[in-house]
């Protein structure tokens, strides 16, 4: 090994590619994919009986599984809300989409291999245009060069390889990787989906995961942990997607923030393994660290069926370590009963705006709000379960019984290669067809914008229903007049049927072809199939034993992708005379700071992307979105165009925001964008936990207003000073000095949660670049 690896070993970078300790009761492999990499329970127990003699009392399940991943148990500092944690995660997972930067970052870190299990799944970049093969033979020529890239930067560096049409992400990996009692990351917001089947997965950026696959401790602010106690039983229409509905309702998008929601309570055994994963996937609208539950029997069930029966009888052995402990503490507990749970249907425009199905047509009426739905979409990775997909079509049964087709338009995304092949096998997709509906392609399609929709023009109000998980103003289908709502796949297929928003299918009748009315009766459907899930087509490409030969292209004049430059250092100095670029008025998520559908192709290439930025935002001068001014000609023009002119002139520049600043997606690029056009500081009154953490690593200073009420103190045409930074220090607020136009002046103070080795990455200028350095010391 060269020096720098064997300083890394002393200095807590693990070794790469070493397999942990073998567990001595049994050796299970983490995956098929990996039989050499290997489940240790064995390290998760010795971790967990350190820190609980340690902390002195009962742990929850979501700190077992994180406190049983810290790097040093014996002397991290570990309180709920405020250290950071150092972290040993098993495995990371990226989608295309965001493993281009990933992957660019990991080959600017100058390492020859990852050092833990790691996989590539492309997903995001399939446009749903014709159906499923069309659209993926389609997508394979449009995105060869990424593809081409992805594939051999996989085989270079070790990394497993899911090709186009294999599925969503976060299906794959509740299929192949997830576990009780894994850590894993994704370079997505719905990695926790992982967490139905016990595991604590995490998403994050791109720079977090390069983290884990070079070896070095990943850092977490220590979560607080939310418990949701269910009781009761689900029954009838009221589905698993109704739970995180409902919770949403009661914590709102920001409300979970720096917490992990723990589901416990004697309602979990009535939810499937993938209603359980349902149920935590969308816990990231609720900006949640992640979510998780117990294990239990449904999970060993959907282990055995996945081909894991080994890995559940190791679960088996190790179940005290699964579950909470008795009489655990949580920050805060929620109680519902499943039994009295009624469907739900959340939107428009943000998911944690909930109504009961009963009261969706009246509230619309009210509001104004489009009755007639023109499409109704299921699938995604939060509902395209054989389950999801049995349930959608024993809805769809009854209506072809009676002669009726969906009024709407009707969209199937299934999740998976396996489940496309399963419900082809066993009928579902048929019945789905008939019934009206297309098939996708195994991609996440228009949940993420990849859409291209041709029966309504932009600017036209209207309304559609999905089984997805996010439905932010234009994130389908790029028309902010779209009112998009999240609901189960059985009330999306009955909604469709029926063709509006005032079908209630728990009470309410349809009229059959023969005039005769009709009410559908509750769904039912197999969690799991009768036989074994059918595979489908091979879609993996094994990393290669040696892959140093490997060539990985990457075209100087692409305008898909492009070799990143390091971004400057910090240069000792406070920042001084900062221009505003834009004060964002209300809701700014990671879609109005970087915007997807057409731009997911410019993903790996940081200056084409960066064309974007902040484009979706209001700009609070003027109401309006992508039209800022600028302070040095006093024209009003694009946000992007703006920030570059800055930056020709060699003006730094301040972004300032409103609440959950960041809220949504893992995109990197929202932090990226900022720092490649000049931009040094975001100022808010709250960011959402990704985000913040995505800032910090590509040397941006995220802060928040001491006392919110600051906000209003700073105007688009001040100029903002940070003072301190010379004595940057953790837990330390930094002044600002607000420059008024008319020469006076205000002193305001700003809070920031960077510790030690965060304050290194901003003095570096990146995270990375920080890496570098340690690197080149010990060389």
């Amino acid at each position: 090994h060269s020096p720098f690896f064997q300083h890394a070993l002393n200095s807590g970078i693990r070794r790469y590619h070493v397999a942990p300790v073998l567990c001595q009761r049994a050796k299970v492999a983490m995956s098929h994919f990996e039989p050499n990499e290997y489940i240790n329970y064995e390290k998760l127990e010795k971790n967990i009986n350190i820190v609980r003699k340690r902390l002195d009392r009962p742990l929850t399940l979501s700190e077992k599984i994180v406190y049983g991943h810290l790097d040093e148990p014996e002397k991290q500092e570990i309180e709920r809300g405020k250290s950071y944690l150092r972290l040993r995660p098993d495995r990371v997972a990226m989608q295309d989409a965001t493993a281009q930067m990933a992957m660019l970052q990991f080959i600017s870190s100058g390492l020859p291999k990852v050092a833990v299990p790691s996989t590539i799944h492309c997903d995001h970049l399939i446009e749903a245009q014709s159906g499923g093969e069309k659209d993926l033979r389609r997508a394979k020529d449009i995105n060869q060069e990424v593809y081409n890239f992805l594939a051999t930067a996989g085989a270079k560096y070790g990394v497993g390889f899911w090709k186009p049409g294999s599925g969503i992400i976060h299906q794959i990996i509740l299929e192949n990787y997830s576990y009780p009692g894994v850590m894993l990351i994704g370079t997505d917001s719905h990695t926790p989906n992982g967490g139905g089947l016990g595991g604590i997965c995490i998403g994050v950026g791109g720079a977090d995961a390069v983290d884990v696959m070079a070896g070095i401790p990943w850092e977490l602010k220590c979560p607080k942990v939310i418990g949701v106690k269910l009781t009761g039983k689900l029954s009838g229409w009221t589905s698993p997607k109704d739970v995180i509905l409902k919770v949403a309702g009661i914590l709102t998008v920001k409300g979970g923030t720096g917490a992990i929601i723990e589901y416990h309570g004697p309602g979990v055994d009535s939810i499937s393994c993938t209603g359980m994963a349902t149920i935590c996937n969308m816990g990231a609208e609720i900006g949640a660290t992640t979510s998780i539950f117990p294990y239990n029997a449904r999970m060993k069930k959907y282990l055995g069926k996945t081909g894991r029966a080994d890995i559940a009888a190791l679960a088996d052995e190790f179940k005290q370590h699964l579950v909470p402990d008795s009489g655990c503490q949580y920050d805060q507990v929620i109680e519902i009963n499943l039994s009295e749970l009624k469907p739900h249907i959340n939107g428009p425009f943000t998911p944690d705006l909930a109504h009961p199905v009963s009261d969706i047509g009246a509230v619309a009426e009210k509001e104004g709000w489009p009755l007639d739905i023109r499409v109704g979409l299921i699938g995604s990775c939060t509902n395209s379960s054989y389950e999801d997909m049995g349930r959608s079509a024993a809805v769809a049964k009854q209506a072809l019984a009676h002669g009726l087709k969906c009024k709407s338009k009707f969209t199937i995304t299934p999740g998976s290669e396996q489940i496309r092949a399963t419900i082809e096998r066993d009928g579902y997709a048929k019945v789905l067809r008939d019934v009206g509906g297309l098939v996708l392609a195994n991609a996440c399609g228009p949940c993420i914008g990849q859409w291209d929709r041709k029966d309504i023009k932009k600017g036209e109000k209207n309304t559609i229903v999905s089984s997805y998980n996010r439905n932010f103003t234009g994130r389908n289908d790029a028309n902010p007049e779209t009112h998009a709502f999240v609901t189960s796949p059985e009330i999306v297929t009955a909604l469709s049927i029926a063709g509006t928003l005032k079908f209630n299918p728990e009470t309410d009748y349809l009229t059959g072809a023969d005039g005769k009315k009709f009410k559908l009766e509750a769904p039912d459907a197999d969690e799991l199939p009768k036989l074994e899930f059918d595979p489908g087509q091979d879609t993996y490409q094994y990393p290669p034993k040696d892959g140093s030969g490997q060539h990985v292209d990457v075209s100087p004049t692409s305008q898909r992708l492009q070799l990143l430059e390091p971004f400057d250092k910090w240069d000792g100095k406070d920042l001084e005379d900062m221009l505003i670029l834009i004060k964002v008025k209300g809701k700014c998520t990671t879609d109005h700071i970087s915007a997807a559908g057409p731009w997911l192709k410019f993903r790996g290439h940081l200056d084409n992307i960066s064309n974007n930025l902040l484009i979706g935002a209001i700009n609070i001068e003027n109401g309006k979105a992508n039209s800022v001014r600028n302070a040095l000609t006093q024209e009003f023009g694009p946000v992007p165009d703006t920030a570059r002119y800055y930056k020709k002139m060699g003006v730094k520049w301040a972004v300032i925001g409103d609440e959950n600043y960041g809220e949504g997606s893992s995109r990197e690029h929202a932090a990226l964008e900022p720092r490649h056009l000049g931009g040094r500081v975001i100022i808010t009154k709250s960011f959402a936990r990704i985000h913040e953490t995505n800032l910090k690593k590509q040397g941006l200073l995220p802060l928040t207003f001491a006392d919110p009420a600051d906000y209003n103190k700073i105007h688009p045409v001040d100029k903002l000073s940070i003072v301190g930074l010379a004595d940057f220090t953790p837990g330390k607020p930094l002044k600002c000095i607000i420059k008024h136009p008319n020469g006076s002046q205000e002193t305001i103070m700003l809070n920031h949660t960077f510790n030690k080795s965060q304050i290194e990455w901003f003095q570096a200028g990146s995270a990375l670049n920080r890496m570098k350095e340690l690197q080149q010391k010990s060389s």
